[in-house]
């Protein structure tokens, strides 16, 4: 792949996936341009792709009140991944949620029309709410609160996938659905809030493993390399609708959790907490419709995962 006369934006460029995404390109030989506005993202990440790819530039801006001006700029692929999506951000900035998936992403489609880019809206796995459905499939409406404490996200993206697809349909945007499904590995936040973070914080301090409910609750962890992967599957393929993204090996909870504390031998017991409002009971993807049109697999086994994730974790404590 050369993608060496290609220009790639990438809304959201200093979060954990967006700065994967962003390296992936940069290897490939693309210039790329990131956006940020640094409510979640990392300037560490914005630094660390500046320092090492002379072919990354960087902007500081917040994509909910306009665009830089690229008018004198080509710009060959759009790729919409700018939006908070860790559950301690839902409380903390839900209007910023809201708007960054409402008005940023229609600046972003504004321009991918002006420029006859190729557009990708990273969506969730949210969408589906607290399925009713297992494992989950691209035909699957949902079951959503839409007045409930994860609404600001799971509506905002169903929004942005409606937004996205209107814009195919009648302004002529050549564009990409994904909806991604639970992500892990290095350079994720500390504080990010969401099962592995806290689990690895957690064991490496010794501390006890909180986990909501009985932990029988599942969820399909997918490496990060994997998601990039996945990514750019779905962003060469020609079809316009959505597609899960992610890894179907299903694990519950509370094994995470086991296996957490075997992996970094650590001291930590296992407490458990009620369960939390409009929490997914299950979680997995089907990602037949992924498979069958292109040739993407999984390759990063769970434990490899983990181990990986766990050792970048180990250097910020």
């Amino acid at each position: 792949m050369d993608f060496k006369n290609s220009t790639i934006l990438i809304a959201g460029a200093a979060g954990f996936v967006p700065g994967h995404v962003a390296e992936f390109y940069l290897r490939l030989g693309a210039n790329v341009i990131g956006l940020d506005n640094f409510i979640t993202g990392t300037r560490t990440t914005a630094e660390l792709l500046q320092t090492n790819y002379p072919n990354f530039t960087f902007i500081e801006c917040d994509i909910i009140d306009g665009l830089p001006d690229f008018s004198n700029t080509k710009i060959d692929y759009i790729l919409s991944l700018a939006s908070p999506a860790s559950p301690i951000d839902f409380a903390k900035i839900p209007m910023e949620i809201l708007r960054v998936n409402s008005e940023g992403t229609r600046h972003l489609l504004d321009l991918a029309v002006e420029k006859k880019a190729r557009f990708l809206e990273a969506s969730t796995s949210e969408v589906y709410g607290d399925p009713e459905v297992h494992p989950q499939v691209e035909s699957y409406f949902g079951n959503v609160n839409t007045v409930g404490p994860r609404s600001c996200y799971d509506e905002a993206k169903r929004y942005a996938e409606a937004l996205t697809m209107n814009y195919h349909w009648h302004k002529g945007a050549d564009t990409r659905i994904i909806r991604i499904f639970n992500t892990y590995g290095p350079r994720m936040r500390p504080d990010d809030g969401r099962v592995i973070p806290n689990f690895i914080n957690q064991a490496l301090r010794d501390e006890d493993i909180t986990v909501y409910g009985d932990g029988s609750q599942t969820r399909s962890f997918c490496f990060v390399s994997d998601l990039v992967n996945a990514i750019h599957a779905v962003l060469m393929s020609d079809d316009h609708t959505p597609f899960n993204i992610g890894n179907p090996d299903e694990y519950s909870v509370l094994e995470t959790a086991e296996l957490l504390i075997k992996l970094l031998g650590s001291n930590s017991k296992i407490k458990h907490f009620d369960l939390p409002e409009d929490d997914p009971k299950r979680r997995r993807p089907d990602i037949s419709k992924l498979q069958s049109q292109t040739d993407y697999r999984p390759v990063v086994g769970f434990e490899e995962g983990m181990r990986l994730t766990a050792e970048f974790f180990k250097t910020l404590h």
